[in-house]
């Protein structure tokens, strides 16, 4: 645990302990199952909080008796650190011996005490307050926690501890990419992958390399091992099968039919490695030792959204296995931007893979039930996920000679759940700024895709505002690509209003009714960051709600758990400009406490 020296604002004698309700839980139970992973006595919102998910502790989402942005408590900036646990106890809470060496506080003259801004987290409920007293605070009263509020500054510090951004100065038609990652989930089951692939030009004697550009966001469930397993292996997979298949073409691009191919072979034959030969491995060993390693990718289960771009044919290839998702904003005449869907969410409440499932599986009527696979698993495709794949033979012979799950009783027609992606095809237009954001679905839990392509919109707008009035004798790249693209900044989001089909590819975001808050709400956001995911992520915790950030920030796991998803995001932005061969680390978007890598 951090402790922090920290100081205490001055209050008149009169202020007295107080709590004012945030967010309260419905205990009504719906036909819906809760994660494993929270443990006993913990109950969550699993229809949407959890990809895998049990039906004992189902509870319906948590909802909001009062808008967080309507309190009027007011802020301390004497805060304790990260993770920093109390609990309230009576009237008069006081500061205990251990938790007093790490706060320092003035007292003021009379009877006046330090007043401490909380958050009180109970079964169904979640408050913030004021604590006044320097007096002992325990860990656990009556089931409730109370946890000091993050200060402004332990925010920003927490949103940009994972930011990482580079500008690409070699190959064609990629200018920058950001990354950010936000835990809720300890340790993250989300994990991301970027990469770089030189390939020579297949035209005899030439020495030209074309660089073949891959990112990826997986978001696992049950774990992280499936999503790790990801990360060190799936680009690999995917682009040697790219490889063999532009080798074996007559022509420079292979038919876009067979590069679909090359994609899913590669997300399939790794799924196959991930769950049966790693099987067969264990037999042949009977290690438990072994098992216990090849296994773990096979327990867990993941969804995988990658993204390929070959420079040469300007197309994007966007392939998606569960319900992570791929946005393209696209600069419109007009000025404003355009959200075009590039994947769709693959899960049982998607009529398209009910559909699919319902004919592989025609003689089982609760193959999708509740909106999930068997009535336990969101997503319809995943990697991993061996126990919707595994005949009965193979899982009970796993369970009895090594410690795999027992079977479900449903589980007569294996396998339910494929890792094969859908594939789509997009013509990018780099010498219009097109971007892509890749993200899991934490992300569109909170916010539609026009929203997030606005985001983006408002963020570079801003960004050249801000550049443009700050310009040195030698701008940067991205700030002379900006300052041709980009005009005078808007008040609102810069997008198109969504069409007919904008539901298509989207679900509601269901946390906007969770927390008590309108979509059509004016003034959300805001634009803080230097990174761009940051800054989507941000947004998408409150923006401008300065409060509601701090609070969902400051729940510890797995309290988090009910209220926000694991998040990671990309922001990949398409552009023309000079390069010098390189791929350089964006300091000034880059968390400072680390300095990462460029993944080539």
């Amino acid at each position: 645990m951090h402790r922090i020296a920290v100081r205490a604002i001055r209050r008149k004698p009169s202020v007295q302990p107080s709590t004012r309700t945030l967010l309260r839980a419905s205990t009504r139970r719906i036909p819906c199952l809760a994660s494993r992973s929270y443990g006993a006595g913990f109950s969550s919102v699993a229809r949407y909080n959890n990809k895998s998910s049990r039906p004992e502790h189902a509870i319906e989402p948590l909802r909001s008796s009062m808008y967080i942005r309507r309190f009027s408590v007011a802020l301390v900036s004497s805060l304790v650190g990260y993770g920093a646990w109390y609990s309230y106890k009576g009237a008069n809470p006081e500061l205990s011996s251990a938790a007093a060496r790490g706060f320092s506080s003035t007292q003021t003259t009379g009877d006046a005490a330090p007043t401490r801004t909380v958050l009180v987290i109970g079964a169904d409920e979640l408050r913030t307050g004021t604590v006044v007293g320097d007096g002992p605070l325990t860990k656990v009263v009556n089931g409730r926690k109370v946890i000091e509020m993050l200060s402004p500054e332990q925010v920003d510090e927490k949103l940009r501890e994972n930011e990482e951004s580079y500008f690409v100065n070699r190959g064609q038609d990629i200018v920058r990419y950001d990354i950010t990652q936000l835990a809720s989930n300890n340790p993250i089951e989300d994990d991301h992958a970027e990469k770089i692939v030189e390939v020579p030009s297949k035209i005899k004697g030439s020495n030209e390399v074309t660089d073949w550009m891959f990112w990826g966001v997986f978001d696992g469930h049950s774990g992280w091992t499936t999503s790790a397993k990801l990360r060190n292996s799936l680009i690999n997979y995917v682009a040697r099968e790219l490889n063999e298949t532009y080798l074996a073409s007559s022509d420079e691009t292979p038919a876009a039919s067979a590069v679909e191919a090359a994609i899913k072979s590669g997300f399939t034959t790794l799924d196959d490695e991930i769950c049966h030969k790693s099987v067969e491995k264990v037999f042949k060993e009977n290690s438990k030792t072994l098992a216990a390693d090849l296994l773990a990718p096979a327990l867990s289960g993941s969804c995988a959204l990658l993204s390929f771009y070959d420079p040469q044919s300007k197309l994007l290839r966007v392939a998606c296995t569960g319900d992570s998702r791929a946005v393209l904003g696209r600069r419109t005449d007009g000025g404003k931007w355009t959200a075009t869907a590039l994947s769709v969410d693959q899960t049982g409440s998607n009529p398209d893979e009910e559909a699919r499932m319902r004919k592989l599986h025609p003689d089982e009527p609760k193959v999708i039930h509740n909106g999930r696979v068997l009535g336990s698993l969101e997503p319809t495709r995943a990697f991993g996920d061996a126990v919707y794949k595994w005949n009965r033979d193979v899982a009970d012979r796993l369970k009895r000679s090594f410690f795999a799950r027992t079977p479900s009783p449903r589980l007569l027609t294996p396998p339910y759940v494929t890792a094969e992606p859908v594939v789509t095809t997009t013509k990018i237009s780099p010498e219009n700024g097109d971007f892509l954001v890749l993200a899991t679905d934490g992300l569109w839990e909170m916010l539609t895709n026009e929203e997030v392509v606005g985001l983006v919109g408002k963020w570079l707008e801003t960004h050249h505002s801000t550049s443009a009035a700050a310009a040195s004798a030698t701008p940067s790249q991205f700030d002379s690509l900006w300052s041709r693209l980009f005009g005078s900044q808007t008040q609102n989001l810069p997008v198109e209003k969504a069409g007919a089909k904008a539901g298509e590819g989207q679900k509601t975001p269901i946390r906007l009714e969770q927390w008590g808050i309108s979509p059509d709400e004016k003034g959300r956001f805001v634009v803080r960051d230097e990174n761009a995911a940051t800054h989507l992520v941000r947004n998408a915790l409150g923006g401008k709600n300065a409060e509601q950030v701090s609070a969902l920030l400051t729940l510890p796991s797995p309290f988090s758990r009910r209220y926000r998803d694991d998040l990671t995001v990309q922001v990949i932005f398409f552009g023309n400009g000079p390069k010098n061969g390189g791929v350089t680390l964006n300091l000034a978007a880059t968390a400072p406490t680390k300095e990462p890598k460029p993944k080539l």
